[in-house]
């Protein structure tokens, strides 16, 4: 019998497939009708997540939580108007699914809690468990409306040893080349410890400079940030160079969370409020802004892909 299993799942609602690994008591669990955003991450029965608002609000107002993926671009823009390689695009709240900040900004995209995933193999055997799902974006209008550049985004999880690892590839459809500027959001905690006590470890070099709104300044600086426990510290940081390879660490209770840029994320943005028991390590491939500004934006030329991956470890101390 092997020590992995793929089955299916249930959280506040809705329907998940859950990732385990019985040896290393490690769970992963996925929602693919919940914009397959990770809900939940177990070791030895504590969640390893943070849950915030919880799965439901996520689906029903957007409220992140987890590990969700911000599609197709991370954090902000600096307003409702973008242009990219000649195609101006304008916003529309009514025509799309937005969701704007506290300034009035769009934030995290447009697949937010997104019911078009598709599930295209699941499966377990003797090295790990596997999770492919699809997200058909030039399928979907309202989507192509915000941005209109024909992809599909392919996303593979898999599970092995105590490692989670997440592979997204996006491939352009159409006849126009597709900016990148995803990214994802884990919401990491550490139970067992307050949050004061929680070590982190951040591979970065450069840190921007960020407006009151959150938006880059196109002025950065360097910086090397000192290993040690978060304290009173907040952080809402965008590092816009890393040391390679970029390896954030998050230690305290007995556990070490590992957290690997491993392929296709150059850029790195660490949310960690005081007020909140949770640090996030945000794997993005562009830097805020990066549809406005074009600073970092890379473009995939018809038919071509772009393949990025992190991973999530969890060591035991």
């Amino acid at each position: 019998m092997s020590a992995y299993s793929v089955s299916e799942g249930s959280q506040e609602g809705h329907d998940t497939l859950v990732l385990a690994h019985r040896e290393e008591e490690l769970e992963a669990a996925f929602a693919p009708g919940v914009g397959m955003v990770g809900c939940s991450l177990r070791h030895r029965g504590e969640e390893l997540l943070g849950q915030r608002g919880g799965l439901a609000k996520y689906a029903e107002a957007g409220s992140s939580m987890g590990i969700p993926l911000l599609h197709p671009w991370a954090n902000r823009l600096d307003g409702l108007r973008y242009g990219v390689d000649g195609r101006e695009v304008e916003l529309d709240p009514e025509a799309t699914p937005l969701k704007l900040d506290p300034h009035g900004l769009p934030i995290h995209g447009l697949a937010t809690a997104s019911p078009y995933w598709e599930v295209t193999d699941a499966g377990a055997g003797d090295h790990g468990a596997r999770l492919r799902a699809r997200l058909d974006f030039a399928a979907h209008p309202e989507l192509l409306a915000g941005f209109p550049f024909p992809h599909r985004l392919d996303v593979e999880i898999a599970l092995a040893g105590r490692t989670l690892a997440i592979e997204t590839t996006l491939t352009a459809t159409g006849d126009v080349a597709v900016p990148v500027a995803f990214g994802y959001h884990p919401y990491l905690r550490l139970p067992g410890a307050p949050r004061p006590q929680w070590r982190v470890t951040l591979p970065v070099r450069r840190r921007a400079r960020l407006d009151e709104r959150g938006i880059p300044t196109g002025d950065a600086s360097p910086v090397r940030m000192v290993p040690g426990p978060l304290g009173a510290r907040d952080f809402d940081d965008l590092f816009v160079e890393l040391v390679h390879p970029p390896e954030f660490l998050l230690e305290g209770a007995g556990r070490r969370l590992e957290v690997r840029f491993e392929q296709g994320y150059p850029i790195a943005q660490v949310y960690g409020p005081g007020s909140e028991e949770h640090v996030c390590f945000e794997p993005m491939t562009a830097p805020t802004n990066a549809l406005v500004s074009g600073q970092g934006l890379r473009l995939v030329p018809p038919g071509d892909r772009y393949l990025a991956r992190f991973s999530v470890s969890v060591v035991s101390l």
